[in-house]
């Protein structure tokens, strides 16, 4: 509210503009909604154009607050699960794959929003500025990418610049960290994730030394990593799937604004900000039928529900294993190697999960231009 984000019960003002003329202007409880759907990683907007509106976002000061409310609680919750485990080390470990993750697609977004369009300079349009198109000239090109990145890692959803008028490789980074979903990932979401990664990681790594593999003095046993391998499976399932179906069929595909690769980024994207229940979308993509708001709605409770029961399976079944002290021949999750083997599983399974899909579509709109 001190930051002029309007916080009023009044539905609107008129007034008369410059010309002379009566416009009318909504208002509401601006303010308060900000905070909420931010603090509380859930997306959308009081006005169509979300955080790109002067109302809601007005200066690169708010626009900071918004992206920091948005992490505030999934990047805490790392610390609170070092506390939990009685070993701190372990919450750095976590918060420090997160955050290197975070760089690499930050760093992607923006160089590719930087780079611009090249068919622009083709033409003799000037593009040192970079790719400008759908954003905010407030919030400039590194206020647009760092909002655009963190939206998508916490899967949150408001946008402050429009995601379709991203670069092809800059779209590509927004989606894969809602196809990773571990990238602090929602309030609490990143978490339950990326330890499941570290459950997997640990895994990998005793079969490669020949030990029993072990996760905060707990063995981990077939039954374990059936059901994070369940839960691996869901998520790309909830995804291609839909994507498949709405490409084969003519309902599906007479939404696409843009034929071609954009046009398949445009579902693709869809139905992978559904099950990451983020919200945000490549926006021109037809989707106000029965056919979307069916499959979308079917996605997002799959997407919200059966990892998290598959999850809190793990974790009843790991609490009722008898305790193991450390050894000396215990592998060790809590030190900057482990950091290491945590990224590069979360890298290696996400690319051999999505990269066949991301180069039908943006990868491949990207190598056309």
């Amino acid at each position: 509210m001190a930051l002029a984000v309007p916080q009023t019960l009044a539905s609107s003002h008129t007034v008369t503009t410059l010309e002379g003329v009566k416009q009318t202007i909504a208002l509401g409880p601006v303010a308060s909604l900000e905070a909420i759907k931010h603090l509380g990683t859930n997306g959308g907007g009081f006005f169509g154009a979300n955080s790109a509106h002067p109302f809601e976002n007005p200066t690169p000061l708010t626009n900071v607050i918004e992206m920091l409310a948005m992490w505030a609680i999934p990047a805490s919750l790392t610390y609170t699960y070092g506390r939990f485990a009685k070993n701190q080390k372990q919450g750095w470990v976590i918060f420090s794959a997160m955050f290197v993750l975070f760089l690499v697609f930050l760093g992607l977004i923006f160089m590719s929003e930087k780079a611009g369009n090249p068919v622009l300079t083709q033409l003799g349009v000037s593009n040192a500025q970079g790719s400008m198109e759908g954003k905010e000239m407030r919030f400039g090109l590194g206020g647009s990418t760092l909002f655009s990145t963190i939206t998508t890692a916490a899967t949150t959803g408001s946008v402050n610049n429009m995601h379709d008028t991203l670069t092809p490789l800059g779209g590509m980074g927004a989606l894969a960290l809602m196809m990773l979903n571990v990238v602090f990932g929602g309030d609490g979401v990143g978490l339950i994730n990326m330890l499941m990664y570290a459950m997997l990681g640990v895994f990998l790594c005793g079969l490669l030394i020949g030990r029993t593999p072990e996760f905060l003095g707990r063995k981990i046993e077939p039954r374990e990593m059936k059901l994070i391998t369940l839960t691996l499976l869901v998520h790309p399932i909830i995804i291609l799937i839909p994507t498949a179906a709405a490409l084969l069929t003519t309902v599906g595909t007479e939404a696409i604004s843009n034929p071609g690769f954009h046009g398949m980024t445009q579902v693709l994207y869809e139905f992978t900000s559904s099950a990451a229940n983020n919200g945000s979308g490549f926006e021109g993509l037809g989707d106000d039928t029965s056919f979307w708001n069916l499959m979308t709605g079917v996605v997002i409770f799959l997407g919200r529900y059966i990892s998290i029961v598959l999850l809190l399976a793990v974790a009843g079944s790991m609490t009722k294993k008898q305790f193991i002290p450390e050894t000396i021949g215990t592998f060790r999750t809590d030190n900057g190697l482990f950091t290491g083997i945590l990224v590069m599983v979360v890298l290696v399974i996400g690319a051999l999960t999505f990269l066949p899909v991301l180069a039908l579509g943006p990868i491949a709109e990207s190598l056309t231009l």
